[in-house]
């Protein structure tokens, strides 16, 4: 029997809870899969799943937005994207949006207007470096605060960090110990990799994609900026089509150190193979 807790998802804090996306071969989100479809692991011990919802609990997300000089030929649409992944949200959701250039700015406090965010988006004009990684920490910051436990981040950015006072690998470690998902959508021309600076730059995409999958999000890398709108949709409905699944770990730890989640999907063989995304693992909390 499906259990079902509204809002928060709170159940005790024994219980571990796992967003889970499955999409198709085409990137559509699969969601007519059972209990039974799903195997849970913690390290190399298999557990037992408790608790199975798929219901469509209201999100707090921070949307971070790229405003350097390198997304000039690409803000009309980021400006689109942003209203495509609201028309795609649920209604209930709670939102904020985070700038960056030189240095992250919050641009539009928690809010749930979709229309305050467009209006403050239509005067955004970009210029300067890029702080990706300061603004991720800034977005992670203010999540710690937001209304509701389902927490995501969606970064729109070529990828490239060339002015962040912290550094990739210590976002890296506090996004993957956050309770927040990170989606990022990557727009880059891939030849201009070749002449950028500075390391992090050069390898933007791929710390983008490492950050997001450990999280259990991931990046939609793009060549073309015309895709940016059906990215940042196709974003949406994921958060919006997820399994939940919740555990109580057999061997019960308070010890701060990362615990790694495996899981499994199957289903009969006629159908095609699918793409699994959850979070690699969590530190358990002492509060």
């Amino acid at each position: 029997m499906q259990t079902s807790v509204p809002g928060s998802m709170r159940i005790n804090v024994d219980m571990v809870l796992v967003p889970v996306t499955v999409t198709d071969v085409k990137n559509h989100p699969v969601v007519d899969l059972s209990r039974q479809n799903f195997r849970v692991f913690e390290g190399d011990r298999e557990e037992q799943i408790q608790y199975f919802n798929t219901e469509d609990a209201p999100l707090s997300v921070g949307i971070l937005i790229d405003l350097s000089s390198s997304m000039a030929n690409k803000i009309d649409a980021v400006r689109l994207a942003a209203d495509e992944f609201f028309r795609n949200a649920n209604p209930q959701d709670d939102y904020f949006v985070i700038t960056f250039a030189d240095k992250p700015k919050l641009l539009a406090n928690t809010t749930q207007s979709p229309e305050a965010i467009h209006a403050a988006l239509a005067s955004a004009v970009p210029k300067g470096n890029t702080a990706l990684a300061d603004a991720i920490y800034m977005g992670l910051a203010k999540l710690r605060n937001a209304k509701y436990a389902r927490k995501a981040l969606l970064v729109i950015s070529d990828g490239g960090d060339n002015n962040s006072r912290h550094s990739l690998r210590q976002i890296k470690k506090i996004a993957r110990e956050s309770d927040a998902q990170i989606y990022a959508i990557d727009v880059c021309d891939a030849p201009a990799l070749l002449f950028t600076e500075k390391l992090e730059e050069r390898f933007g995409r791929q710390w983008l994609s490492e950050i997001t999958q450990s999280t259990g999000g991931r990046t939609i890398a793009l060549d073309n900026p015309a895709g940016i709108p059906e990215a940042a949709a196709r974003a949406s409905l994921e958060l919006r089509n997820q399994y939940i699944l919740g555990y109580r770990p057999v061997i019960i730890s308070r010890e701060h150190k990362w615990r790694k989640i495996k899981v499994k999907v199957s289903r009969s063989a006629e159908f095609l193979p699918l793409q699994v995304y959850y979070r690699s693992g969590y530190v358990p909390r002492n509060d």
